[in-house]
Order: structure tokens, then sequence, then C-alpha cells
């Protein structure tokens, strides 16, 4: 019988089973090759694309719970995406493994290409490590690597695990989320540290109390609502805003040191922000007490405490399966609080800005369809915990991610 080349494997088939009775792992892959055979057609038959080297050896770890036999399959396979998935979905329709009735589930089909590629970077940061001088060419992934070697020093601090860099110095710079920090450090700015979101972490409380505390935050109104929560419960020196308009996450370096250099002192920050308070501008909630339409932004004062942080239930895993099954196929975005209900709904490409809106408390995003570098900055901006999705174009967050 053929063997499959580590090489050729593109997708990995992963499954779990449950059987009533005690069984080895032959009676498990004896049933995946009995019970589809002729299933689905020549083309597809199991036995013959293992001898072709098509479907690679299956693998069956089992275990042993009284009367009950548990485990998990995992076929490797160098068919195309749509024949794996056919596989995996064949498998699925076995209801008897030998003498007993069972039940098998695939929980996911893997592109292990992935590794590969991860495997290629990783050993390229290695080897330029080594390189002595400088080569100009292949300019591009030069630059790739290199902003990767600097993304290397990200950290986490304290026992809230804030990303962060190096904080050893006399002054650490506090921002948002972990995609200001990854900014600032490919920008060679590493004494920074992140509040993840916008409640005050007591760590950064902390380090106010024997550190000098620049606070960079981006230039909006949700900014300048930060800022006046983190000066009511810690000690910061220095604030610091991004241009107009602008997140901290998507500066430029030169941006990133115009806009610290024009920072002012807290003391400064205060007095400016009572004077425009007094004359009206700072605050508005004088004007919509007197009936006024209450002005939309980023955050408002009530927003900025979230949910507290709590694992999923299966019973909550299942309510956003159901959810995510009613908008399949719709390109339909929900927001959702912590009773797994919706709060709103909206197309994948307003979602962003109705995410920052939002004044309630939100638990958890689902997407139909992949989660966009907006949506994850958008939700990790507001502190939610999780987004469920089909898939996801940046892993580089702390917000739990679910593929549904």
């Amino acid at each position: 019988m053929a063997k499959i080349s580590p090489v050729s494997i593109k997708y990995m088939i992963h499954a779990t089973f449950s059987a009533e009775g005690r069984l080895e792992k032959p009676d498990v892959i004896g049933a995946i090759f009995g019970q589809t055979e002729g299933l689905l057609g020549s083309d597809l038959e199991m036995r013959e694309l293992q001898k072709e080297g098509k479907i690679g050896r299956i693998d069956v770890e089992l275990s042993h719970e009284g009367s009950k036999t548990t485990g998990s399959i995992s076929i490797p396979s160098a068919l195309d995406k749509a024949e794996t998935t056919i596989i995996g979905a064949a498998i699925e329709t076995i209801e008897r493994i030998g003498p007993s009735d069972s039940k098998i589930e695939v929980s996911k089909v893997e592109d292990v290409r992935g590794s590969k590629r991860d495997y290629i970077l990783e050993r390229a940061k290695k080897l330029l490590e080594q390189i002595d001088g400088n080569n100009d060419s292949g300019k591009e992934i030069a630059d790739s690597i290199k902003t990767s070697v600097k993304i290397d020093k990200l950290q986490e601090y304290g026992d809230e695990k804030l990303p962060s860099g190096d904080l050893s110095g006399d002054e650490v710079i506090v921002v948002e989320g972990r995609a200001d920090v990854i900014n600032l450090l490919k920008n060679n700015v590493s004494n920074v540290i992140a509040m993840n979101g916008t409640k005050l972490p007591e760590a950064v409380k902390e380090l106010s109390k024997s550190k000098t505390i620049i606070l960079f935050v981006d230039g909006d109104r949700g900014g300048k609502l930060i800022v006046r929560n983190v000066m009511d419960n810690a000690s910061v020196n220095f604030v610091a805003f991004a241009p107009d308009g602008k997140e901290v996450e998507e500066l430029t370096g030169k941006e990133i040191l115009q806009a610290l250099r024009k920072k002012v002192s807290s003391q400064s920050y205060e007095s400016s922000y009572s004077e425009n308070r007094d004359r009206g501008y700072g605050d508005r909630r004088s004007s919509y007490s007197r009936g006024g339409s209450r002005p939309r932004s980023s955050y408002s004062q009530d927003s900025l405490e979230n949910f507290p942080f709590r694992e999923l239930s299966t019973d909550d895993i299942k309510k956003i399966n159901s959810l995510a099954g009613e908008v399949s196929g719709k390109g339909i975005v929900l927001i959702i609080n912590d009773k797994i209900e919706i709060i709103s709904s909206m197309s994948v490409r307003s979602a962003s800005t109705v995410i920052n809106r939002t004044e309630k408390p939100i638990f958890c995003v689902i997407v139909d369809g992949n989660a966009t570098p907006s949506i994850i900055r958008a939700s990790e901006s507001r502190g939610i915990h999780y987004i469920a999705a089909k898939g996801f174009s940046r892993m580089d967050t702390k917000i739990r991610l679910l593929n549904i």
C-alpha cells in the first residue's frame, strides 16, 4: 500500500468519536474503510486513495471508560480542499464501529501548510540573526522579517498578562491595546504596555507608583474618555494624542515620535480640560440633559465598563452556533450580550463602526464570514471577550477566537 509523502500533505482531518462498547484501533480503521466503501464512487474510494498516496496513514488514539470507548482520528490528505471535506463528511455517516453504536464528529480540517510557513518564518528570523552585514536584495522580504524580530520582543506583564515591551527604564508609555504595542515595537519604541481595553488594569496602577507614565491614546473622543478614566484611577505624568482621527496602531514611526514630542503634562491637560468644560466644550452632558440629542461617539461613559470575562459553557457555544446558523450566507455581523442574546446586527462593512458606537456592553461578536482586521481592532478597543467567525484575517489578539 503506497505511503503518502509528508511533503505532499495539504490537509489534516481531525475527528472525535465515542462508542458504547470496548473497541481497539483496528475496529475504528476497519469501520472507516468498510462503511465508506462504495459511498462516494470510485474516484473517492478510501482504499484506492490510500494506495495512490492521496490519503495517508489513519492515526487513531482511544481510551476506555468502563464499557465506553472515546478517542480521536487524524486523516492526512493530499486531495484538494473540496475533496478533503467530502471525506470528512463521509466518515461522520459511520454509525457503528465493530458491534457497537458509535458517533464520529469532525472537529476541524486543518491546512497543514500553514505550520510549514510558520517554520519558514521562524527559521528565516534565526538565520537573519546569524548574518554579519547587510544585504539590500529582497528588500520587501527582509523588512518583513526584521519587523517580525522586533515583534518577538513582545512580552506579557503581570498577573493580567498585559502586552508589553521592555519596562526596565524609568519611563513607561501606556497605550490602549495589543495592536498599539506591536506598532510601537515595530517602530523601535520598546518601553510600552497596553491596558487591553478601556478599563485600567491593576498592574498599570502599580507601575504608576514608581514610573513616569506617558498615556498615549487615539486622536478621537474615545481617546479623551480613556484619559479621563485613567487619570481618575492612576498617577499619570504626561498625556499624548495621535493626530486627529487616527489610531495609535496605524501611525508611522515619524507620527509616533511627533506625537510623543507634543505630550503635555497631566496638570496642563487637567487645566485645559477644566477650562473647556466650563465653556461648555469638553463635556456635553449638560446639552442633552436639556433635551438635546446625545452626540454619537466611539464610546460613552457607560460603555467604559464591559462584561467581566468568563469561560463559555456548552450551552453558550450551542447558542452561538445556532445564531451563526441563522445568518449563514447573509454576510451579517451580530453583536451579543453576556446572555448570548442579540443586541444588534449589521453588515460586515459597517461592523467596526457599529461596534465602536454601541453604548451597551458587548460580550461577543458573531461574523458570518471572515473577521476582518477592522472588526478585530474595534473589538479589542471595546474589551470584547470573544469573536466567532468562519475565518480570521489576523490571529495576533488576546480576544478568544471561535471557529463556527
